[in-house]
C-alpha cells in the first residue's frame, strides 16, 4: 500500500458526511443550475458517496429516475438514508465497469470522484455508452493545484510545518491534473463534444474551531486518516498549530473558502 493511499478511508458514511459532504452540497446547488439537466431525465450519479448531490438533483431537476453507485459500502448504505426518494436507487458500483446498459441514460452527474478512479479514461468511455446520443455529462473536483480547499490547504500546511513527511501526502501532490486545463482536455480526448468549463467558488464557513477540527479526528478522507494515524502527543501538537494559524472572523468563526472545476460536456 503507498503512502498516500494508506491514510484514504471511505467506509464511514456519517464520518465523512461531516468533513466533505456539507460542502458537496453547498456547491451542487451552482453545478446543477450551470448544467442545466433537462426534466423528466433518466440520471445516473457515478460516486453518489453519502447522497449530497443525489438530494439536490431529486430537488431541483426533476429526474424521471436516478440511479446513484458508488464503491463503497458504508457510503451507499447513507445514500440509502440520507435520500429516501421512490425515484432513486443506490448500489455498489465501479465507474469504471458500470453495470448499466447501452444507451440508458440521459444525464451522468459525478461529484469529487473522478480524481479518485484509477482509469479515468475507462470511466469516461463507460459514461459514453450509457449516455444516450447527445446526453449529457456534468462532472466536478475541487481544485486541488490551486490551492481551492481553503480548509485542506490549512490543515496540510499545519502537519507538514510540524511532519515534513506530511507533505508527500497532500491533495495537490496527488492530484495534479485537477486544473481547468487538463480537465477539459480529459473530456475532448474521451470524444465528449461542446465541453466547457467553470469555476464554482462558494464559502466553507466554520462555526467555531471544534467544527473545523472535530471532522478530521474521523478518519474518513485522507486527511482525517492522517490525523488518526498520529500519536495523541502529534495530533495534540497539530490541533494547537491550526488553532493559533486559522484566521477568526469578529464572531470566532472560521472563515474560508473552496473551489471546484465543473466541467460538462455532450455525448456524441
Amino acid at each position: 500500500m503507498s503512502a498516500s493511499s494508506r491514510h484514504d478511508a471511505w467506509q464511514a458514511g456519517e464520518s465523512y458526511d461531516a468533513y466533505m459532504g456539507r460542502w458537496s452540497r453547498v456547491v451542487a446547488e451552482p453545478f446543477l443550475g450551470w448544467l442545466a439537466a433537462p426534466a423528466e431525465a433518466d440520471w445516473l450519479e457515478v460516486g453518489c458517496g453519502t447522497g449530497a448531490l443525489s438530494g439536490a438533483i431529486l430537488a431541483r431537476c426533476a429526474p424521471r429516475s436516478l440511479i446513484g453507485i458508488d464503491p463503497s459500502e458504508g457510503f451507499v448504505a447513507t445514500a440509502r438514508r440520507n435520500v429516501p426518494d421512490a425515484r432513486a436507487s443506490f448500489e455498489v458500483g465501479d465507474a469504471q465497469s458500470l453495470r448499466l446498459h447501452d444507451a440508458s441514460r440521459d444525464v451522468v452527474a459525478s461529484a469529487l470522484v473522478l480524481n479518485f478512479v484509477p482509469d479515468r479514461g475507462k470511466a469516461l468511455a463507460e459514461i459514453r455508452r450509457v449516455l444516450r446520443p447527445g446526453g449529457l455529462l456534468g462532472f466536478y473536483v475541487w481544485d486541488y493545484p490551486g490551492g481551492g480547499m481553503g480548509f485542506m490547504r490549512a490543515f496540510w500546511t499545519a502537519a507538514a510545518a510540524l511532519d515534513p513527511a506530511a507533505g508527500e501526502l497532500t491533495e495537490d501532490r496527488r492530484f495534479p491534473f485537477c486544473t481547468q486545463e487538463d480537465l477539459a482536455a480529459l473530456a475532448w480526448s474521451a470524444g465528449l463534444q461542446d465541453v466547457e468549463a467553470r469555476a464554482i467558488e462558494v464559502p466553507t464557513a466554520f462555526r467555531d474551531f471544534d467544527d473545523y477540527w472535530r471532522p478530521f479526528t474521523l478518519g474518513a478522507g485522507p486527511a482525517p486518516g492522517y490525523c488518526a494515524s498520529l500519536e495523541p502527543a502529534r495530533r495534540e501538537a497539530l490541533r494547537a498549530r491550526l488553532e493559533q494559524d486559522l484566521p477568526r472572523a469578529a464572531d470566532g468563526s472560521i472563515p474560508l473558502m473552496a473551489r471546484a472545476w465543473a466541467i460538462k460536456a455532450r455525448n456524441a
